[in-house]
């Protein structure tokens, strides 16, 4: 599904080749690079020089996503994108959601989220699950949004050494290993956060042709 656009400002940015990725996660950085290659020069908040964490304040994917692009353009006037993730789980009524990293505090630790999802789970018949990521582009001074979904299953127990965050407890539908379990190339067959990027990727590309015309 791809989210409505908002308009921000009319000011034109040469070089839409270019984007800035409002991240300082490593591992993001890498899921995202690898599904875009060498078509699109990416810098992240680290090369713009950026170094303060974008706040993220508010109760839903989209406008957290829209939060941390919208900071970039302001501080940068580039070309910019950025996203916002959650595993939401049936039982739970979609927790941890849009607090999946905090989701056992500010400290934002893996290992603590990891081990309060399975204790609220432990009595759960029903393990199904979804990652969702949302990503917001803001491209010549307008915003597009585009999303990605994984369904799938939390396990009991950990399983797997790769990925981050909830990948260890987490299986796609349709394999039988976790994401931690996978190999990145592995992981992108099912990832919530290609599927959003392919969105992306197609929509720069269909834009830079019309541009072309």
């Amino acid at each position: 599904m791809d989210l409505p656009e908002k308009d921000f400002s009319k000011r034109m940015i040469p070089d839409m080749q270019t984007l800035i990725f409002a991240t300082h996660n490593a591992n993001k950085a890498a899921e995202v690079l690898a599904v875009l290659g060498d078509r699109f020069r990416i810098i992240t908040l680290k090369d713009a020089g950026i170094v303060d964490e974008i706040p993220e304040p508010h109760e839903t994917l989209e406008a957290n996503a829209t939060e941390k692009s919208t900071t970039i353009h302001r501080l940068t006037g580039q070309n910019c994108f950025s996203e916002d993730t959650g595993l939401e789980t049936e039982a739970l009524h979609g927790e941890p959601g849009v607090k999946s990293a905090r989701y056992a505090g500010e400290g934002r630790d893996f290992n603590e989220n990891l081990e309060k999802l399975l204790s609220r789970l432990r009595s759960a018949e029903n393990r199904q699950a979804r990652f969702r990521t949302v990503i917001s582009l803001i491209l010549n001074g307008r915003e597009y949004q585009f999303e990605g979904i994984c369904p799938g299953r939390i396990i009991e127990d950990k399983r797997g050494l790769n990925g981050f965050g909830y990948d260890p407890v987490f299986i796609p539908d349709g394999s039988d290993k976790t994401f931690a379990e996978m190999t990145l190339e592995e992981k992108n067959l099912y990832s919530h956060r290609k599927k959003a990027m392919e969105k992306l990727i197609t929509f720069l590309k269909q834009y830079n042709a019309q541009d072309q015309n």
